[in-house]
């Protein structure tokens, strides 16, 4: 039996716990210093902005791809397995464009195209039908905008603890609070075990998933892979009813700023994107929250009236000096996988993750009888990775 310790428990390592817990033949352990959906998870705001990106090939386009297929079966999948409600908004994207020059149009109508021959639906809508559909938009500003209706919005930490449970009920073992001291290599190329608070554990493959934390980690191993912070910040705001049209909540975005509905006539907004002056340190700029505030209610000025009922900031994983994420093997060593460096697309590409770093261990341990034949759901074919 080939065991698989995954470090790291937000977002991208419980979804690789869950999806590897479908593989027969693996003993799965998962660690975390901190509880589970903890870090950048429990900060996102689950905006799944796939068939809406501007990727259109290779493997970014792919793994969007992948993953907005697999969101659709995952959902119901888990909240079968565990009774959890997940909140998954399936009335898609909505982008507020405020420049509607003949070269951002032309590249709009070559993407809807484009979308269209991949087999996904992407609409340009005029003022006029903007106004009719979602009358809370003030269109003062606003020239068109864009409807993806195929992508989503989620909530990262219901989804999150669904992951562990069900991942739990298929066998999985979750460590919390245990912290990685340090790692043993044999030989030059295998990693043997880890050095925890909690004693040692050995295991034929380990995977880091631990976003900020994967930097200290490589680094014990000697191959330093550099991750940094950028801060997000986000509130919640009560209207207290929906906004526009009850029946019609898309999550509303432009410039870079997302309304996000969660119910109840309640709304996220954010979020900003603070980079670090000085050191590591980012400490929360009161000023970007309120110009990201300002700049809702300039879409939407029904929110100048909304309470704030909470606050909250998270730090995400940026890849130095490469392209985000960061999947692949450490480079080094046979049996070290690395599935971090999301930076502002962990919820975005988990399942697509998962499945990569399945098709690694399941590739490699062939071999070994059982392994590799999936227990019923998700399998391959969602995403055709």
């Amino acid at each position: 039996m080939s065991h698989v310790v995954i470090i790291g428990c937000g977002v991208v390592g419980a979804a690789i716990a869950y999806e590897l817990s479908l593989v027969k033949g693996l003993k799965i352990t998962v660690c975390d210093r901190q509880p589970p959906a903890q870090a950048s998870t429990g900060a996102a705001l689950g905006v799944l902005m796939g068939v809406i990106s501007q990727k259109i090939k290779g493997k970014a386009w792919q793994m969007r791809q992948t993953s907005i297929q697999r969101y659709e079966t995952l959902i119901p999948e888990l909240e079968a397995l565990t009774g959890r409600k997940i909140p998954f908004n399936r009335q898609g994207i909505l982008m507020l464009l405020s420049d509607s020059s003949l070269e951002v149009m032309s590249a709009w109508e070559k993407l809807v195209e484009i979308r269209h021959s991949q087999g996904w639906d992407l609409e340009i809508w005029d003022t006029a039908k903007l106004q009719n559909v979602c009358p809370q938009v003030d269109q003062e500003k606003i020239t068109n905008a864009i409807y993806s209706p195929q992508d989503r919005q989620l909530d990262p930490t219901a989804l999150t603890l669904a992951l562990v449970e069900a991942a739990q009920q298929n066998g999985v073992t979750f460590k919390f609070g245990v912290t990685v001291l340090d790692a043993t290599t044999s030989t030059l190329e295998f990693c043997d075990q880890l050095e925890t608070t909690e004693g040692k554990i050995a295991a034929d493959w380990f995977v880091i998933a631990a976003g900020l934390g994967s930097t200290p980690l490589t680094a014990k191993l000697n191959q330093i892979i550099d991750i940094r912070p950028v801060l997000g910040q986000a509130l919640q705001m009560r209207v207290g009813h929906p906004l526009g049209n009850p029946d019609f909540q898309p999550a509303i975005t432009g410039n870079d700023v997302h309304i996000v509905p969660v119910g109840g006539g309640d709304y996220w907004v954010g979020a900003t994107v603070e980079f670090p002056s000085n050191g590591d340190e980012i400490p929360p700029n009161q000023e970007l929250l309120e110009s990201i505030r300002e700049q809702a209610i300039a879409f939407c000025p029904e929110l100048a009236t909304a309470s704030i009922l909470r606050t909250w900031s998270g730090l995400r994983p940026r890849p130095e000096g490469r392209p985000a994420p960061v999947i692949g093997k450490l480079p080094g060593f046979s049996n070290i996988l690395l599935a971090t460096g999301h930076y502002r697309n962990g919820v975005l590409l988990a399942p697509a993750t998962a499945y990569a770093i399945r098709e690694m261990i399941i590739s490699q341990g062939m071999g070994s009888g059982e392994l590799g034949r999936s227990k019923g759901a998700g399998g391959r074919g969602q995403g055709g990775e």
